[in-house]
């Protein structure tokens, strides 16, 4: 299984972005997956996750600015974000774990058991 990130950058507050995680080695359909992130000397921390039926969870940080979803036929998962702040600064990482609705909800990236490389975003 492999997780491959793309579409980080540098923008100006205000501006927009879309992150995309491409998965191979199985179908994703199935599956939990989720965006986090992690900050300099800080711990990673979980950004939004979509189950199968694509139902969506998000941190209260980002709720009604950042949407998660995912393309089961191109096994893409996506994560558009919107009216960025310098506080969204971070390397932002996709992640696959169990499909289930607690796993979800908790946002919590050790129920997670694979990742990608990590894509770095900067606002400022």
């Amino acid at each position: 299984v492999q997780l491959v990130e793309s579409g980080g950058g540098s923008v100006l507050p205000g501006g927009s972005l879309r992150l995309s995680c491409y998965v191979s080695g199985l179908s994703f359909s199935r599956f939990c997956l989720g965006w986090f992130r992690q900050l300099p000397g800080k711990g990673r921390e979980g950004v939004a996750t979509i189950l199968r039926d694509d139902s969506t969870t998000y941190a209260d940080s980002v709720k009604g600015r950042f949407t998660i979803s995912k393309d089961n036929a191109k096994n893409t998962l996506y994560l558009q974000m919107n009216s960025l702040k310098p506080e969204d600064t971070a390397i932002y990482y996709c992640g696959l774990g169990p499909g289930d609705l607690t796993v979800a909800r908790s946002l919590r990236p050790l129920y997670f058991s694979h990742w990608g490389q990590g894509t770095q975003v900067t606002v400022s």
